[in-house]
């Protein structure tokens, strides 16, 4: 005889409703939900129970957050010759989960009592929250513990810091137990995650310039990640009055920030590598894990910040790779306040991705900046070289100057007979003679 309890529920057939009480288990303890049987203990059996299996398993996957499909098992038994769908929820470790179409909040997030599943208060929610903040991917311990630290080391060392194995514990590479936690796997040589990178011809990805994937210890990765993207990074320059300002097409600080951003807040309980793509005209990065929960992207845009792996950051923080904790988004838009263009930051529930936009890129028929030791007549030409003719909107464009200065400069490259002028009102257009 079956009998409801705190680690068992009974339904009769298969509806929107089991999700609530999957989500209690799993925000609890372990549980076994039987679907088949009514709530007298009868087995009754299910006339579809393949379907309803599949059903299910859809409305797990997508009807409830954070993905429990780990610690959950499914399958159909036969009992007094009749198909029954058991479900067997375990107590997981990422609380509070909760329904998605409810959201993180009372009527979303359920417990068990007794033999009842109820909803729970904003304050539990409040304190599961920080329970499972303290039971984050970087503390856990490692399931690779043959380890080996040559990169952090060097690096260290390099940067007058001390290190030992006190070092090792006081970071939190190592825990109490003398064993290597998952942030001691981020730091070291063995690290399995990867950073890949894509530098495109125009502006999709139609076409690859170049590719290069880096992996190591997650320091090592920055490091060369970020000297990689500095030789695409190009310097345009312009004379202002007698000086000449160069200017690159990323502000370099958004360039390191947003990569640094995505190494010390992604989700490492994903396993796919951070992806960064160049193009001609704007520059994406990729990082797995949305925004921590309780966060926005309005709250984002105006400073508030929180750190997935507080542990991972205090190492680059010692490093002074940051300058301070919480800044990095609030500096990137910053660096980009004196152009129309700003930074872009998307979330999903399992990705977060930063486009930066290439000050220098000229929109006019997509001209690409040219090297900055040319004169002004030498660009035309360089541009010439390439296309069959050119008009004043794209000299303008292209030399970043007023429509009376293109005018003149082609006027006295037509009388240095070296253009030739094609054409009338807006169609004039210029060639090399």
């Amino acid at each position: 005889m079956y009998r409801e309890d705190q680690k068992l529920e009974l339904k009769l057939e298969l509806t929107k409703d089991i999700k609530k009480e999957i989500v209690a288990f799993a925000n609890t303890n372990d549980g076994t939900i039987y679907i088949g049987i009514d709530d007298d203990g009868k087995v009754i059996g299910l006339k579809h129970a393949e379907k309803d299996l599949e059903a299910l398993s859809g409305m797990i996957r997508e009807g409830i957050k954070s993905d429990l499909t780990l610690y959950t098992k499914i399958y159909i038994e036969n009992i007094e010759e009749k198909d029954i769908i058991v479900v067997k929820v375990y107590e997981a470790p990422n609380k509070p989960y909760y329904l998605a179409d409810k959201g993180l909040k009372s009527s979303g997030v359920y417990l068990r009592h007794g033999n009842v599943s109820i909803q729970a208060s904003e304050e539990i929610i409040k304190k599961m929250l920080l329970d499972s903040s303290n039971n984050s991917f970087e503390n856990n311990v490692s399931n690779l513990q043959d380890l080996h630290f040559e990169y952090l080391i060097n690096l260290f060392e390099k940067h007058n810091i001390a290190i030992d194995n006190n070092k090792f514990k006081t970071l939190n590479i190592i825990n109490s137990s003398n064993k290597y936690t998952n942030l001691g796997l981020l730091l070291s040589d063995e690290c399995p995650y990867s950073i890949k990178c894509a530098i495109f011809n125009g502006n999709n990805k139609l076409e690859f310039k170049d590719r290069k994937e880096f992996e190591g210890s997650v320091l090592k990765q920055v490091n060369e990640t970020f000297e990689y993207l500095d030789m695409f990074n190009k310097t345009k320059g312009k004379i202002v009055g007698l000086e000449r300002i160069d200017t690159r097409d990323y502000p370099e600080y958004a360039l390191r920030e947003s990569l640094l951003n995505a190494i010390i807040h992604r989700d490492y309980n994903f396993t796919g590598s951070i992806l960064i793509s160049l193009f001609d005209d704007h520059f994406e990065i990729t990082s797995l894990g949305g925004l921590v929960k309780g966060l926005n992207i309005e709250e984002l845009y105006n400073g508030v910040s929180q750190s997935r792996n507080p542990k991972l950051a205090n190492v680059f923080y010692r490093l002074k790779y940051v300058e301070s904790f919480g800044t990095g988004i609030g500096r990137i838009i910053e660096s980009y306040e004196n152009y129309e263009k700003k930074p872009l930051l998307l979330s999903s529930e399992n990705l977060f991705k930063v486009t930066l936009y290439n000050v220098n890129y000229n929109k006019n028929n997509e001209i690409k900046i040219l090297p900055t030791n040319l004169t002004q007549e030498e660009q035309i030409l360089e541009y010439l070289r390439k296309n069959d003719k050119i008009n004043r909107q794209i000299v303008e464009a292209l030399l970043d100057v007023s429509k009376t200065r293109a005018t003149n400069i082609l006027n006295k490259m037509i009388s240095d007979d070296i253009l030739i002028q094609i054409g009338n009102g807006k169609n004039i257009y210029y060639v090399l003679k």
